[in-house]
């Protein structure tokens, strides 16, 4: 995530900073509603941010939501899959 913040910044001034308040946003939302969002395997489920071509990979532990990545959609799709 602080690469996509860099690459972004650099970009256009502030987007960075938009970047992260939508990734920051989606974990809120996730938060709020843990099982809305797409299920890619029995506990782990993935959001898709609004803006930016990312989604956010997580897993709901009985009470508790681990975030395991906030991956490029397009860029090395499964490299996360060794975190779970």
């Amino acid at each position: 995530m602080d690469d996509a913040v860099r690459y972004y910044e650099a970009q256009q001034l502030g987007l960075g900073m938009e970047f992260a308040g939508e990734v920051y946003a989606s974990i809120a939302r996730i938060g709020s509603y843990p099982f809305a969002w797409t299920p890619i395997s029995p506990n782990t489920h993935r959001c898709l941010l609004n803006r930016f071509p990312f989604e956010v990979i997580f897993r709901v532990n009985a009470d508790m939501l681990e975030v395991i990545a906030v991956a490029h959609l397009q860029r090395r799709p499964d490299y996360w899959k060794g975190r779970v």
